[in-house]
Order: C-alpha cells, then structure tokens, then sequence
C-alpha cells in the first residue's frame, strides 16, 4: 500500500518514519514488519529493506554516478542509469555536458534543488528498497518538478510499501489510505475522496492550500 501522512507541522508525521527506520525505538506498543516486532531485527537488515527521500537533498562532493551509486557502492553503471531513469532524472542527466560523470559543486549549487532531489530520489532507489519513505520530499520543489516525482512515483511505488510524509497534498491525492496527525495523534484515516466527505481536519487542510483553485 502506499500510506500518506499529512498535518501541520509538528504534528508527529516525521518521528513515525523514523521510528519505522529505528533511528530511535517505541517504548510503547509495536511496529511489526510481515508480523514481526522491528525491534528483534538488526538495524543494518532493516535499513536494507528500506529506501529514504528527505525533504533536504543531500549530495556528496564528486559525480552525479558517485552520488547515486552511494545508495549501492556494487551498482553497475547500467543499474545506476535505470534507477535514475525510474526517479525522472536520467534525461536532465544526460543532457549535462558530462552527464554521469558531471561534478557536484560543494551543496549541490551547479543542480537545482529540483535536480538534486531526483538524483537523491534516484539513490535511493539503486537498492530496489521494499519500503520507501518519502519525507516532505516535494516541499521545496516547484510544481514541474513535482509533476516529474509523481509521474516517477507510479512507477517506482508498484510492488513496494511507501510511506509519503507531504505538505502538499496535491502530492497524495492517490494515497490508498491517507492519516491525518495531530499532536501525535491519528485524528482521521480513509482515502483522499472519503475525508473529503468528512468535512473535517482533512477537508480544512485541502481547502487551505487549494482555495480558489477549481
């Protein structure tokens, strides 16, 4: 399923990835995996199983091949170039005057942000991760590269376990269950279409960022 988190910002939408990821551990109750507590497995295992977008892209100092091939130092080129191909970032790549080979600049400032989020989305793809976790990953991007995500987003979520952490709900509208937070708390679940019929927090959040829009 793809799963979608979404409320204001504080609300707890982040602490749950990463207690999913095990950067730190429930202390109450569980967080099972095909029915088994996280807890019991090694972290390195788990994290194997798991692929990160952050809302800040990161990138090394050296080639746009390096910095994708961070997410499996094994990868062949023709691998590092398919999954950059599923994130929508094989094109702009290509068409860079050394394309795989161009040299990222200290903070990424030769990539737009936009850019620099593909190659990290295209990272963390490389390990063909069963659960992917998208942390506000389109909240400083313009809306072309937004459309590039979500037309990447349909076809690396097949077959694969998402978690999508969003602002903008525009990015979530297909979510098979989207969960409003609310000061770490699940206030409301169901689909995008059913919490508009609820005419409740979801319904408040959507008409604040949609207003006037048709």
């Amino acid at each position: 399923q793809n799963i979608a988190l979404v409320g204001q910002t504080g609300a707890g939408k982040s602490s749950i990835a990463n207690l999913v990821t095990r950067f730190y551990d429930v202390t109450d109750g569980t967080i099972t995996i095909d029915g088994i507590d996280i807890r019991t497995v090694n972290q390195q295992s788990l994290r194997k199983q798991i692929g990160i977008i952050p809302q800040a892209p990161f990138l090394f100092s050296g080639t746009i091949d390096e910095n994708i091939r961070y997410g499996n130092p094994e990868a062949t080129i023709e691998q590092i170039k398919k999954a950059a191909q599923l994130a929508n970032a094989h094109e702009f790549i290509k068409a860079l005057p050394d394309g795989y080979e161009t040299k990222i600049l200290e903070g990424g400032v030769n990539l737009s942000v936009g850019q620099r989020q593909l190659v990290c989305m295209a990272r963390a793809l490389l390990p063909d991760p069963r659960i992917l976790i998208m942390d506000e990953a389109t909240a400083n991007i313009d809306t072309l590269t937004e459309i590039a995500i979500q037309q990447a987003l349909k076809q690396v979520l097949k077959g694969r376990t998402a978690i999508i952490i969003a602002h903008r709900l525009s990015t979530i509208h297909s979510a098979d269950v989207i969960y409003v937070i609310q000061g770490g708390e699940i206030i409301e679940k169901g689909n995008h279409t059913e919490l508009l019929n609820k005419n409740g927090a979801y319904t408040t959040l959507y008409e604040r960022q949609f207003a006037g829009q048709d």
